[in-house]
C-alpha cells in the first residue's frame, strides 16, 4: 500500500522513525515508533500513525474513545485522576472520535 502526499497526490518516501509517548489505562507511558514520510515534490513530512494513537494527542484512543461515549468519567476506578476533568471536556467538544 502506497501513502501519498494530501497536498498534491505524489507517493510519499520514508523520512525516518520518532518515538511517540503514548500514555495508556492504568498510568502506563510506553513509546511507540512512529513512522515519518516525506513527499519528494512538496517537502511536507506525514506521520504514518497507528490505529490506537490520535494525531497531537497523548492518550491512547480507547480512553479517549470512552470518555466521548460516556463510559469513562472523573469518577470511574482507576481514572479518577487521569485524565483530568478539563482534558475530558476539551475531548468531549472536540468529537475527536468521527475523524478517525
Amino acid at each position: 500500500m502506497k501513502t501519498v502526499c494530501k497536498t498534491c497526490g505524489v507517493p510519499l518516501k520514508y523520512y525516518d522513525t520518532v518515538s511517540r509517548i503514548v500514555r495508556t489505562k492504568g498510568h502506563v507511558i510506553i513509546h511507540v515508533p512512529v513512522q515519518r514520510l516525506k513527499c519528494p515534490m512538496c517537502g511536507c513530512i506525514h506521520r504514518n500513525l497507528p490505529d490506537y494513537i490520535y494525531p497531537y494527542k497523548q492518550y491512547e484512543a480507547e480512553i479517549i474513545d470512552g470518555v466521548i461515549e460516556g463510559f469513562i468519567t472523573c469518577d470511574t476506578i482507576g481514572f479518577e485522576d487521569y485524565p483530568c476533568e478539563m482534558t475530558m471536556l476539551r475531548w468531549k467538544t472536540q468529537k475527536l472520535h468521527s475523524s478517525l
